[in-house]
């Protein structure tokens, strides 16, 4: 029996010019999961409301108010939807006197990172009764933080339905308003969440 030709390495093979496993990076056969580098939430001065940093870009609290002084001033005035700052990629949206961001890698798909601003803004948008502004988000922040945590954990993207977000840290999305009740089971179910995932 003949033995095939050796070919040489990162050649194509011989039907196509493609290049297969045998040559390919072994790195970029892993399987990838969308991650986002942080969530900033800022007022309309620039000021910090919420922040969620996954990695270590920026290690420091200093750094991380420098950065956000950084992209406000890029963004605040400008209608667009996307920035690039610092080597990062950055998805922004303004409502009333809130702006929120998403901050990925250079490489990570911006749709992606879309999505999550949307599901994001949409989830406040119906935890808050259509009132996403900063009077509102700063009087419901424990429901916010439930929010955040059903779509991002550890900076893996969980969840872009804010259907399912809302579904998931139980709020009722209806006409009439949170109530002391309705926010102490949203609280009592995110405990047991955490219990379980603790014990597991």
């Amino acid at each position: 029996m003949e033995r095939e030709p050796v070919r040489e390495a990162g050649s194509g093979c011989e039907i196509c010019p493609r290049r297969h496993y045998g040559t390919m990076d072994p790195s970029a056969l892993e399987p990838t999961l969308y991650t986002v580098k942080a969530i900033v939430i800022l007022d309309n001065d620039g000021e910090r409301l919420y922040a969620k940093y996954y990695d270590d870009t920026y290690p420091s609290t200093k750094e991380q108010r420098s950065f956000e002084k950084n992209i406000f001033n890029k963004t605040h005035k400008n209608d667009g939807e996307i920035a690039f700052l610092e080597g990062l990629t950055i998805i922004y949206k303004s409502s009333v006197d809130l702006y929120f961001y998403i901050i990925g890698s250079p490489q990570e798909n911006e749709l992606m990172l879309m999505a999550v601003l949307n599901c994001l803004f949409d989830s406040l948008s119906q935890m808050l009764r259509k009132n996403v502004e900063k009077k509102s988000l700063m009087d419901n922040m424990d429901g916010v933080l439930l929010i955040m945590d059903e779509i991002v954990d550890r900076g893996v993207i969980l969840e872009s339905d804010p259907q399912q977000v809302i579904q998931k840290v139980n709020f009722r999305v209806d006409d009439t308003p949170l109530t002391e009740q309705s926010m102490a089971q949203v609280l009592q179910s995110a405990k047991e969440q955490i219990k379980w995932s603790l014990l597991k």
